[in-house]
């Protein structure tokens, strides 16, 4: 049986801050347990739509570049809003996070709650560990996913 709340870090681990939604995954795996499973995607953002199928939520967490200061935490609440497709439009990845979720809602497979965190990288270089900016964010998006999660499991 699948678990109901999903959490999917996406990125590349071997390039600076892209690698902060799989940090966080490997992070949150420890802390959460139950009806909660943790993913680290990668790059590999063309199977999230697998992923989502008969999810009942799912928290997805990525690098973002969108010329706000490093650092900055961007959440989305998907369900009718438009969703970010520009947030997510600079990746290591060949299909963002916003194409798939747009894909996912057309063909009617998105989950009834999903959240998109995207986290203001700096630096997209090979063989670079996360800015500080970046690394005191993914504290506090740690803290928030927790959050998230618990009120997640109460709706269900």
């Amino acid at each position: 049986m699948k678990a109901r709340i999903l959490i999917i870090g996406v990125g590349n681990e071997h390039r600076g801050d892209d690698s902060v939604g799989i940090i966080a995954a490997r992070r949150l795996k420890d802390l959460l347990t139950g009806q909660i499973a943790v993913l680290e995607l990668g790059s590999e953002v063309s199977r999230l739509l697998e992923l989502l199928i008969s999810r009942d939520a799912a928290i997805i967490l990525d690098a973002a570049r969108s010329g706000a200061p490093p650092g900055t935490i961007h959440r989305f609440v998907v369900g009718d809003n438009p969703i970010p497709e520009k947030l997510f439009c600079y990746s290591s990845h060949a299909f963002s996070v916003g194409e798939a979720l747009k894909l996912a809602r057309a063909l009617q497979q998105m989950p009834d709650h999903v959240i998109v965190y995207g986290i203001e990288g700096a630096c997209f270089e090979f063989g670079r560990g996360l800015t500080p900016e970046v690394e005191r964010a993914l504290h506090r998006v740690i803290t928030m996913v927790v959050e998230d999660t618990q009120f997640l499991a109460v709706q269900e």
